[in-house]
């Protein structure tokens, strides 16, 4: 009978730790909110994401409208406005980030549907860009 009751306490351990973690909180995940400094860049792969997700709310607990210039950064804080260029065709835009992603390792932003559109990379899905920090003499132009 002592050793019947192992078993069911590992289990109720193991279950214990695991259910309280989400995908959001994974260790490792995600780091601490911070700014992106001015003079820094980040350059790699955006995606985007639209009807999918119109009307859910964000991480940060506002809805998710999809014709809004607004994005998902891992680290970045939530209302930060950062200018994200498409490094094919030179067109730029300024996002606010209000969500946490990208949820794939090669991508470092993902983009509101709207935000693509400008940027004109709806029709491939992706598109290599660089993320700078937009003061408001760069989120005028």
């Amino acid at each position: 009978m002592h050793l019947f009751r192992w078993p069911h306490v590992f289990l109720a351990l193991i279950l214990g730790i695991t259910g309280c973690s989400t995908p959001g909180s994974a260790p490792g995940r995600f780091r601490t909110a911070t700014p992106l400094q001015d003079g820094v860049r980040q350059t790699g792969w955006a995606s985007y994401y639209g009807r999918q997700y119109h009307g859910r709310k964000t991480a940060s607990g506002e809805k998710f409208d999809m014709n809004q210039m607004t994005a998902a950064h891992r680290t970045l804080s939530f209302g930060q406005q950062v200018r994200v260029i498409n490094l094919e065709n030179n067109s730029a835009v300024v996002v606010r980030i209000n969500d946490r992603g990208p949820f794939k390792r090669d991508r470092i932003i993902d983009l509101s549907f709207a935000a693509a559109k400008r940027l004109n990379f709806v029709e491939k899905g992706t598109a290599r860009v660089r993320i700078e920090a937009a003061n408001t003499a760069t989120a005028a132009r």
